[in-house]
């Protein structure tokens, strides 16, 4: 039998009392069950229970080491008394149910070291390895290494795919001052992104094609939208490249493309709707038979540019 009752002021040692010390021996103590205070939580056991394994209470209560009692006769051990009922049934019948939570298994796991029960730490090594085995990642984001690999990553996809390039190396010229930045921003919000809509659309990353930053947009394996993030602008007696952070034309995209989800077949209405700007509208009657889904949008973020965005003194 235990308890988890703490240890109340009654039965804590009166002030200035100190512990006495003394070895104990199973044929010493007189009672069949012995009374311990682990940490404030009382437990009543048997010597026998305590002996049964060749650990650190095996030594206590069979004379190998010295115990410390109160004055009421509570055997102290100075540890936290959480788990210590897990303990002693472990010593009782060789086995437990582990908690769930990988916390409290590596709690009660240094219990056990500090006890030197091998066999239950052998247990929870265990089952910290078969929850590390169970992990599974919120999302993957495939990294294309090559262009066959991005088509056939696209061409199996059932679902949409938004694709990522960014490249910093491809620039020959140098960067404006918020470059750095807003290709750091570029990333940031397809990682947002990815976490958001990873269970409709397949996220893909690129790092070896020619553009140093551009969003691609893929539904049913064709390409529906481009933005392109670079620019060339015209400093003094220079060329620089500039990347743009343009997030409300990625999320406007990223929306769109929902649209292509599958088993769903797309409704032309609302493909009409995303594919048409206010210009093209005004177009004569001539457009009107264009396939509007076999169009790809392709916006390019102030690709020349006579502003320069460097800060005063760069």
């Amino acid at each position: 039998m235990s308890g988890d009752t703490c240890l109340g002021s009654a039965l804590c040692p009166a002030a200035g009392h100190k512990p006495k010390a003394g070895g104990l021996k199973g044929s010493s103590l007189g009672n069949k069950y012995v009374r311990l205070n682990v940490g404030g939580s009382l437990y009543f056991t048997t010597v026998q229970v305590l002996t049964r394994h060749d650990t650190m209470l095996k030594a206590m209560f069979s004379g190998r080491m010295e115990v410390l009692t109160d004055k009421e006769g509570w055997i102290l051990i100075d540890r936290c008394g959480k788990h210590f009922g897990t303990i002693l049934n472990y010593l009782r019948d060789d086995t437990i149910a582990l908690p769930k939570h990988r916390q409290e298994i590596k709690a009660l796991m240094a219990e056990a070291k500090y006890y030197l029960i091998q066999g239950l730490v052998d247990m929870c090594q265990a089952a910290l390895q078969d929850k590390k085995d169970l992990y599974e990642p919120v999302c993957s984001i495939p990294i294309i290494t090559s262009p066959k690999e991005e088509e056939r990553l696209i061409e199996s996809s059932m679902k949409p795919v938004v694709k990522l390039l960014y490249n910093r190396s491809n620039n020959k010229y140098s960067y404006t001052s918020n470059s750095d930045d807003n290709l750091l921003k570029n990333i940031e919000l397809f990682d947002k992104l990815s976490l958001r809509f990873n269970g409709r659309v397949l996220f893909i990353k690129d790092v070896i094609g020619d553009e140093i930053c551009c969003w691609s947009f893929y539904g049913q394996g064709r390409k529906l939208a481009e933005v392109c993030c670079t620019s060339i602008v015209y400093a003094t007696e220079k060329k620089q490249t500039k990347v743009e952070f343009p997030e409300a034309r990625i999320y406007e995209e990223t929306l769109n493309v929902l649209l292509y989800e599958t088993p769903r077949v797309p409704d032309n209405s609302l493909l009409e709707a995303t594919s048409r700007s206010r210009s093209q509208a005004s177009h004569s009657e001539d457009d009107d038979g264009f396939e509007l889904r076999d169009r790809v949008r392709r916006i390019h973020v102030k690709r020349y540019s006579t502003y320069d965005d460097r800060q005063l003194g760069h």
